[in-house]
């Protein structure tokens, strides 16, 4: 396997579009991997789009389980891209998560970088 690895690095073709997208951004092709999985892309996009919004809100818009919200969620706020307030309507926990400024730059830039991967490959 690695000598068609090999084989794919040194083809022309295959170096073509690698080169056309990262040309713009030194070192390899490479998307912002905590930002790209697909739900954690749903989190920070429901956050741009929303401002804030409720644990059961996210939860209904991303058709996911809390379990799943929280794993993914997490992971967003270490990075430091989600803020995560909790607090108390009476008795009743509530969670409700925000985008960070670094989390809007950050999820602007995989933008950026998926724009410039469309783009590229669409004039071929």
């Amino acid at each position: 396997m690695a000598e068609r690895g090999e084989a794919r690095r040194k083809a022309p073709q295959a170096e073509a579009p690698l080169d056309a997208v990262t040309s713009a951004e030194p070192g390899p092709l490479e998307l912002d991997r905590l930002i790209h999985e697909r739900v954690r892309l749903g989190i920070v996009s429901a956050l741009a789009v929303n401002g804030s919004v409720t644990f059961p809100d996210l939860k209904g818009l991303l058709n996911i389980t809390d379990g799943n919200l929280s794993a993914h969620a997490r992971k967003l706020e270490e990075a430091g891209y989600i803020d995560c307030r909790k607090s108390f309507e009476g008795r009743v926990p509530k969670t409700e998560y925000a985008l960070t400024p670094l989390g809007r730059r950050e999820l602007q830039a995989y933008l950026d970088h998926m724009e410039t991967i469309i783009r590229t490959m669409r004039e071929r």
